[in-house]
């Protein structure tokens, strides 16, 4: 039985939380204009992804592109998932701010423009395996 892969949550990328918070105050920070008026929206787009919402808009999508950035955020949250990213907060519902990082997201992901930022690889051993080995090991030395 291999261990599910646990989605990557865009509300844990530096910044987001905080904007999402701000968000929830000041509900003018979720308005697709509002990176003019709020520059640490951009300075977050940028830093997790190399650009912002504006020079993604000015990325040439690749033949066949299926414009998946631009569907309702409801539907893009099932999409998102399947490429292994949570992209709703703890209710379930799209991110307040999901609206300015998912063109970046989404050309990041594809391999299009920008990037996504590192995490480093689960060093922690998966329960199943190690316990299976231990019983391979355990077998072989009462075999002798």
């Amino acid at each position: 039985m291999e261990k599910s892969p646990t989605l990557r949550r865009l509300r844990d990328l530096p910044g987001i939380a905080e904007l999402e918070r701000k968000a929830l105050m000041k509900p003018r920070y979720a308005d697709v204009d509002a990176a003019y008026e709020f520059p640490e929206i951009n300075e977050a787009s940028r830093a997790i992804f190399g650009l912002t919402a504006e020079e993604a808009d000015d990325v040439v999508r690749p033949d066949g592109w299926d414009h998946i950035d631009r569907k309702p955020e409801r539907d893009q949250v099932m999409a998102f998932e399947a490429e292994g990213w949570d992209v709703t907060g703890e209710n379930r519902r799209p991110l307040r701010m999901l609206g300015h990082f998912s063109q970046q997201l989404w050309l990041a992901l594809r391999g299009v423009a920008g990037e996504l930022p590192f995490v480093p690889e689960d060093d922690e051993p998966d329960p199943m395996k190690s316990s299976l080995a231990k019983e391979a090991a355990a077998f072989r030395r009462d075999r002798r």
